[in-house]
């Protein structure tokens, strides 16, 4: 991956970032007898409005991160998904996760996935471009996209990239943050283990830690991701 290639790529308007193709088309839902109407949860906090456009071109999330970037090392594995040299794209697509942890937003962070993240400082926000291993899940920016980018064609879960960066997931605890979990997927509940939302083409993803809840945080515009 060339970095001055992708931001030139932004620059012109394509928003691809980081040498990426189109992923394939999807909505992104879950499985049946997983979702529920998003009127059974009650009255909702609105979403904060977006932050600025990301090196990707969706919106940077505002807050802490949730916690460290984390990678396994090169060569290594977990979950059966591999930390390798390059960027595998047999399989290529794109989902995003967006986090409240008791109505305040913290951040997926950039470099989730990657060992030794390289971070170039861009018009746009930080990005990494480069790195000792890319997992077949990951992050660049801090914008919520995970990059599903692997050699074989096979259906990730958000628990898979939980694992990858290293941090707990379950129905009480996202990363070091404890409480009521609530899942939302494409603007519906998820009602089982969130460590089983499958991270399909264009899913939007949101986890909430205790309450107040917050309505589905959603972008329109993937950039070409």
């Amino acid at each position: 991956m060339v970095i001055a290639a992708v931001a030139l790529g932004v620059l012109i308007g394509v928003g691809v970032g980081l040498g990426l193709g189109l992923s394939g088309s999807g909505g992104g839902h879950a499985g049946p007898g997983k979702l529920a109407p998003l009127s059974t949860l009650g009255h909702l906090e609105p979403a904060p409005p977006p932050g600025p456009p990301g090196f990707e071109g969706p919106p940077l999330e505002s807050g802490p991160n949730l916690a460290a970037a984390g990678s396994p090392a090169p060569g290594a594995s977990v979950a059966g998904i591999q930390c390798q040299s390059g960027e595998q794209t047999l399989f290529h697509i794109h989902a995003r996760l967006t986090i409240f942890v008791r109505g305040l937003s913290e951040k997926v962070p950039y470099g989730v996935g990657i060992a030794d993240p390289q971070v170039t400082q861009t018009a746009r926000g930080p990005a990494v471009g480069a790195g000792a291993c890319f997992s077949w899940l990951h992050t660049h920016a801090a914008d919520g996209i995970i990059h599903i980018e692997s050699p074989v064609q096979r259906t990730f879960t958000l628990g898979n990239f939980f694992a990858v960066w290293g941090q707990p997931l379950s129905r009480t605890q996202v990363g070091p943050a404890k409480g009521k979990v609530t899942a939302l997927v494409d603007r519906k509940v998820w009602l089982g283990d969130p460590r089983d939302i499958p991270l399909k083409a264009h899913a939007q993803i949101q986890l909430e830690v205790g309450t107040p809840l917050v309505a589905p945080a959603r972008i329109s515009n993937w950039y070409g991701l």
